[in-house]
């Protein structure tokens, strides 16, 4: 069984900042496309499947899988954290 490797704290670096950089800059592409197939496929069905598949096409390699899979993941959570039940009576109409 292997194990993950987790990260450690260290002084910045020069290179460390140019990935961690990279890193951000695939990531607003990705936003980017998700942002604009969203507006165009709207945000109903087919939109939220279109989005996070367009994102994850475009940008390939593990980075394009992991974009579609962050999208998706946001897409969803943020349909299902609006549905909260209240927690306070009916109020009846006189």
């Amino acid at each position: 069984m292997s194990e993950a490797k987790v990260g450690s704290i260290g002084v910045p670096t020069v290179s460390g900042m140019k990935g961690a950089f990279g890193n951000f800059a695939w990531g607003a592409a990705g936003g980017l496309i998700f942002a604009l197939s969203q507006a165009i496929f709207g945000s109903g069905l087919i939109g939220a499947l279109a989005a996070p598949v367009l994102a994850g096409s475009v940008i390939k390699g593990q980075t394009g899988s992991i974009v579609s899979t962050v999208a998706g993941f946001m897409l969803l959570s943020g349909a299902f954290s609006g549905a909260s039940a209240s927690t306070q009576p009916a109020q009846e109409v006189m």
